[in-house]
């Protein structure tokens, strides 16, 4: 369970068609950052360029369909085989399960869906994931969300191949995932979900694609049904703790029923322990001084266990809502709330269950409306008053964030962002421009409605590599005003002297942090980051906005620092003669490395640069002994580099080399001559000098958040790729690493200026030009 920064989250709402068919995609405007066309992720070049090693997955399920049926074989899904790796990662099974296919194997006569598909279709088999089959328990009540799920045409009769398919949002697009029909079973039994029809397979084979989606079926242990609820809709889901929420509560919720909301419902183990967090450790305990008055806490979530209570009801366990009723009981009227428990038994013993005494009291027409019948399906109805009693969080996901609160059906406008975490300044920044007001006549106030979304990425999938959810928030700052349009990146002394206007009330290890806020027309900045520092992992950002907004990443300028030339002085008199000796000196010296051909290949270069950087000292010109270059203690060589204690280095490697020559080989001989050599020696002591100004710690590596500001203006994306290039596993870089990347750098931003002839920042390359870039480098 989450690591829950506690929250008392607003309310939102969604408004569903309720007309069968296709469901159309929302209108959303998409921003991506710069370099990458596809929302799919952040670093769409180079999926792009490594994508065709997948294979399969560029095959769709259309292509593979007919294909198995051409060849007249079974599909056999080589991403998700049936055997241990799809079951689990963290241990072996002492139960040795059989894959069995439904037809012949399981049952006779298999059916994909039997009479259509409805919440009693769905029982928990012995897998921890009630969450998900809960929030498919509310995906059943609208027909059309149902089917942009499950698409149809597809059966165990007509063109079976063994193969069905699923879709489900990721991130901001939809994903279609392709799996066999091969199920776990024991005992000829199904071992996860089920239907209440021993011959219907449409729950059970959903559940093995979000399986797959996920990596195993262990991964789908434990979690919020609104994390499934968004994964079937991609819709946005805020949270009741039901003890903090509004009076108008089932109001509320009544509206989220007639609009399409997925809705869930638990009760929490163990009270939640809270404790306050020190503004200060928002992020680096230098930012925000002055803080706000609401400070977030953070609330730890004890790991739950289900326990059956007395009432039948069990704790720490996900139901779904899934209706709302008011019905006439001895002349007054009562609000009632539908449950569903996915195990598909175990019901509340209560007023207003199966078996309720005084169902007698109740007007016959009354129970035909409200269905009402004695069977142990998990379904029950129970008054609102004892759900509010019994029940501690509320989940409503809406398919759009139109406002529950508001009596009329208001359209949002939706952007979406990606990026990764670092340290809270120099995580991405997203300019939000809020430019209309809300259209309320009841309320006089200037006033932006809008809500922030922030989802963590993939950590459910990463599970197997020992991943966590983080604990995760954001900040929002008002831009001021001579700052408006000019996407800069806010430096640390913004947040040191600036309070946020605006922030999540919870740090929390939830997949999803939402909330709503209304603030005055303006410019602002949303800041996402993590609870605690230096924590690597993608997220996904979305603003919903009642009227037009403007949200894109700050700093998508991407630049090189040039260095500004000096005048040349003219030299005093009586030293006319020290320029020219100082090149014959570094030409002596570098004649001896190099030989008579004046010319040094990347193995001399090696050398040469491993001995002046390890040892820190400097050469000088041969004194006549035939041993090559000498090191002397001390000397005034235009040959050296300035001796540093805190470099740590262990010497630059070949391949390294290789790129310096690279970079500063002007007649493609592959070699350096004295003046190129000169060029990248001048260069190598510019670049020690930045090193050792932005290692700020002294540590003898720059961190990546202070790499950002060593000469080159990037994105985010940019510097996230170098992270992972350069960095070492503490999110460190090394002097060599250092120099190699600014090699790199330099490299790239000379070949793409060589080839911008008109300065419209786009080039166009053949093949031959572009391998000859890329390959020499």
């Amino acid at each position: 369970m989450p690591t829950v920064i506690s929250p008392t989250v607003a309310p939102r709402t969604g408004a569903e068609p309720r007309s069968p068919g296709p469901v159309p995609h929302p209108a959303q405007g998409k921003t991506t950052e710069a370099g990458g066309g596809h929302p799919s992720g952040i670093y769409s070049a180079i999926i792009s360029r490594n994508f065709p090693i997948i294979g399969v997955k560029e095959k769709t399920f259309e292509q593979l369909h007919k294909k198995c049926l051409e060849k007249k074989v079974l599909y056999l899904d080589p991403e998700f085989p049936p055997d241990e790796t799809s079951l689990f990662y963290s241990q072996k099974f002492p139960i040795q399960f059989v894959w069995k296919r439904p037809p012949g194997e399981i049952c006779e006569n298999p059916r994909f869906i039997i009479g259509g598909a409805n919440r009693t279709d769905i029982c928990q088999g012995d897998l921890g994931d009630c969450w998900f089959l809960a929030a498919i328990a509310c995906l059943t009540l609208n027909e059309r969300l149902l089917f942009r799920v499950i698409p149809h045409d597809q059966s165990f009769t007509e063109n079976y191949a063994g193969i069905f398919h699923f879709q489900f949002w990721r991130y901001g697009d939809w994903v279609d995932v392709v799996i066999d029909d091969c199920l776990p079973t024991y005992n000829n039994q199904l071992v996860f979900t089920k239907s209440n029809h021993r011959n219907e397979f449409w729950s059970a084979l959903l559940e093995k694609a979000y399986a797959k989606l996920h990596g195993s079926y262990e991964a789908l242990k434990g979690g919020n049904t609104t994390e499934a609820m968004e994964d079937f809709t991609g819709g946005v889901t805020e949270f009741f703790e039901i003890k903090d929420a509004p009076s108008d509560m089932y109001k509320i919720m009544r509206k989220a029923i007639e609009r399409g909301s997925l809705m869930g419902c638990s009760i929490d183990l163990i009270a939640r322990m809270v404790r306050n967090m020190d503004n200060s450790l928002l992020r680096d305990s230098d930012l925000d001084p002055r803080g706000s008055d609401d400070r977030p806490s953070r609330t730890i979530v004890p790991v739950q266990y289900e326990t059956r209570m007395a009432c039948g009801l069990v704790k720490g366990h996900a139901y779904s809502v899934t209706g709302l009723e008011e019905a006439l009981f001895k002349g007054e009227k009562v609000k009632l709330v539908r449950l569903r428990n996915p195990w598909g038994q175990v019901e509340w013993n209560g007023s207003w269950s199966d078996g309720w005494k005084d169902w007698s009291f109740v007007d016959k027409d009354e129970k035909a409306r409200l269905q009402h019948q004695v069977t142990e399906d998990g379904e029950f109805w129970m008054s609102y008053d004892d759900f509010v009693y019994h029940f501690t969080k509320l989940e409503i996901c809406n398919l759009t964030a139109d406002a529950l609160e508001s009596d009329k059906l208001q359209t949002w406008t939706v952007s979406v962002n990606e990026g990764r975490w670092d340290t809270f300044w120099t995580n991405p920044q997203y300019r939000l421009k809020l430019l209309e007001e809300d259209d309320d006549p009841d309320d006089s106030e200037v006033i932006c409605s809008f809500l922030v979304a922030l989802m963590q990425k993939n950590r459910r999938k990463d599970r197997k590599l020992g991943a966590n959810l983080f604990t995760i928030g954001f900040a929002i700052y008002e831009v001021p005003k001579e700052m408006h349009g000019n996407k800069q990146h806010l430096q640390k002394d913004f947040f040191l002297y600036n309070a946020s206007k605006a922030r999540s009330k919870t740090y929390i290890n939830m997949r999803e942090v939402s909330q709503r806020f209304r603030l005055p027309p303006s410019e602002y900045v949303i800041v996402p980051s993590t609870y605690e520092p230096h924590q690597e992992g993608e997220f996904i950002l979305r603003v919903f906005s009642e009227k037009r907004n403007l949200s894109e990443e700050a700093e998508n300028t991407i630049s090189v620092d040039r260095p500004v030339k000096k005048k040349k002085n003219k030299p005093r008199p009586g030293h006319t003669d020290q320029e020219s000796e100082e090149q014959q000196q570094f030409r002596n010296i570098f004649r001896q490395i190099a030989g008579d051909d004046m010319e040094i290949c990347a193995d001399e270069l090696k050398n040469v640069l491993n001995t002046v950087v390890n040892k820190r000292e400097r050469l000088t010109p041969d004194v006549g002994d035939g041993q090559g270059p000498q090191l002397p203690e001390s000397s005034s060589s235009p040959f050296s580099i300035p001796p540093d204690k805190d470099l740590k280095t262990q010497g630059f490697t070949l391949e390294s080399c290789r790129s310096m020559i690279a970079l500063m080989d002007t007649d493609g001989s592959g070699r350096l001559n004295l003046q190129e050599f000169h060029h990248l020696w001048k260069k190598i002591k510019a670049w020690q000098k930045i090193f050792k100004h932005y290692d700020t710690d002294h540590s003898g590596t720059i961190n990546s958040y202070e790499m950002r500001n060593a000469g080159f203006h990037l994105n985010s994306q940019l510097y996230d790729i170098i992270t992972m290039r350069y960095a070492d596993k503490h999110m460190n870089i090394d002097f060599d690493s250092f120099i190699c990347c600014f090699v790199r750098l330099e490299g790239m931003f000379r070949a793409f200026n060589a080839f911008d002839k008109d300065g419209d920042g786009i080039i166009k390359l053949n093949v031959l030009e572009w391998l000859q870039l890329t390959m020499y480098a």
